[in-house]
């Protein structure tokens, strides 16, 4: 029998479940998840497809891995999982963003920051800053933005979205153009077309923060025209049009 059929049967009992209240669940016959359990065939992918949703286990982890074998049950080492610390996301406030520039090198300034979790990302270093402005729509005022750390040239990913401290502007959000040419500046450049772009030495920037994802309150969303829309476009496609040029 193969791990995944012994899994199959594992999960089943896990909730008492009988053949057939288990089959009707996934739409199947009982006489095939007999077969399944048996070692007599193998489930399908959108069978594996169900019982990752159900179970909230990997496809990977039903096909590799005995879930009630050797390594221990596996409720108990999911129940471990959702006991362990999650990372920790510092939250710069809007009203922090003055003292940020002179105290983010301060353990105590930043441990006195409130923090939250994010599930959905992963393990590294992510800080969190509520943005001010316009400059960025349609992300608007007000709106949270979380990245993590980047550092130095190499690391910094063309045409993305950072907050980026620097020794002059202190805190800003924008998109980063980088000119491989030219490693000793980079281009801020604004979403909103009413904004200009411009540039910043390298070693004015202290910290760099790549987005990873924005939290928005429903209740602030900006209200754009089609002729914002349209400007917005045709500022866009000036700015293709540009970096065409500079690549050729």
């Amino acid at each position: 029998m193969n791990t995944v059929n012994q899994n199959l049967k594992y999960l089943r009992k896990l909730r008492n479940w009988t053949q057939q209240e288990m089959a009707v669940k996934l739409g199947i016959k009982r006489s095939l998840l007999g077969a399944y359990e048996e070692g007599r065939a193998e489930p399908r992918t959108e069978i594996l497809e169900k019982l990752s949703d159900s179970f909230h286990v990997s496809i990977d982890d039903l096909l590799r891995t005995e879930l009630g074998g050797k390594q221990g049950d596996y409720l108990e080492r999911r129940r471990q999982l959702k006991n362990e610390p999650r990372q920790v996301i510092e939250f710069v406030p809007a009203k922090a963003a003055a003292g940020y520039l002179s105290g983010y090198s301060d353990m105590e300034f930043i441990e006195e920051l409130n923090t939250f979790t994010l599930p959905m990302l992963g393990a590294g270093r992510y800080r969190a800053f509520e943005i001010s402005g316009d400059s960025m729509l349609p992300v608007t005022s007000g709106s949270v933005v979380v990245g993590h750390q980047v550092i130095g040239w190499d690391d910094i990913r063309h045409n993305q979205a950072y907050i980026v401290l620097t020794k002059r502007e202190g805190l800003v959000y924008k998109r980063i153009s980088k000119n491989n040419r030219n490693k000793s500046k980079i281009m801020l450049v604004p979403d909103n077309p009413q904004y200009e772009s411009y540039s910043v030495p390298l070693e004015d920037v202290l910290e760099l923060w790549q987005t990873d994802a924005i939290i928005s309150r429903t209740d602030t969303r900006q209200r754009m025209n089609v002729n914002h829309l349209a400007e917005m476009v045709s500022h866009l496609q000036e700015q293709v049009s540009s970096l065409k040029k500079k690549m050729k």
